[in-house]
């Protein structure tokens, strides 16, 4: 059983989410596992959120328990030999606003973590709720929504119950080698479609050529979910595997 590595709350996740060619992901496939999708279509998301209340290995750090993360992920799936089928996301980038969760990060979990100025802007209504994460990478990039303050329990099925029910992170560390980790969490209520979004998102320079197109693409939707108390287990390195990126690679 894995101990904890970390422990927080994740608080108003902002979800973004494209549907893309799967043969721009199968680069950053971990070996191991294979791309999960959700109705035969495959799906990256740009997500922000907040950290709140944030414990490494039970210890609060201080200056850094409440901070911002917007991440650009894509999700697999790893079939274990005793529990079948787990779930999980793959981290293109993860943007932080503070230096060392970026040097712990990227040395524990070999993510691709990077540090930038960021701010946030929460604003609600009786009727509304507006959120917006911003983060500057040479200017300053967003992501926004307003919604209505209605949250509601997940529906079985939905596009939004595929994006969110993922409950591990997967890794690649090289041709043939992955780690996982676990994230535990219930699941979390969502609020209705936004009922206005905008996205400022300075795809290629940030992510990568193969997602330049991005940013001028429209997203299949666009939903904010409540988040919760969530769980960090301590990662672990898959068994190795000869994937066909390691087979072509010793061609």
């Amino acid at each position: 059983m894995a101990g904890t590595f970390l422990t927080a709350e994740w608080k108003k996740l902002l979800m973004a989410n494209y549907v893309v060619d799967p043969a721009i992901l199968q680069p950053h496939v971990p070996a191991g596992t294979e791309l999960d999708l959700w109705q035969g279509r495959c799906y990256v998301s740009v997500v922000g959120f907040m950290f709140v209340n944030t414990r490494l290995r039970g210890f609060r750090i201080p200056f850094h328990s409440n901070f911002e993360e917007v991440n650009l992920r894509f999700y697999v799936r790893y079939k274990h030999p005793v529990d079948g089928w787990r779930r999980g996301v793959v981290f293109i980038k993860e943007i932080v606003p503070k230096p060392a969760l970026t040097f712990v990060a990227n040395t524990i979990y070999r993510e691709n973590y990077e540090t930038m100025p960021m701010v946030h802007r929460w604003e609600q209504t009786d009727d509304t709720l507006t959120v917006e994460y911003r983060w500057r990478h040479k200017e300053w990039n967003s992501i926004s929504l307003t919604t209505a303050n209605t949250p509601a329990p997940l529906q079985p099925g939905t596009e939004e119950e595929f994006i969110t029910e993922h409950y591990w992170g997967y890794t690649r560390i090289g041709a043939a080698r992955s780690t996982e980790y676990g994230v535990e969490h219930p699941a979390w209520l969502v609020y209705p479609p936004a009922t206005q979004y905008g996205i400022n998102v300075d795809f290629g320079p940030l992510y990568g050529p193969e997602f330049a197109h991005l940013a001028n693409a429209t997203p299949a939707s666009v939903f904010l979910a409540e988040g919760s108390q969530i769980v960090v287990k301590e990662g672990r390195k898959l068994p190795q595997s000869q994937s066909k990126s390691a087979l072509l690679a010793q061609v």
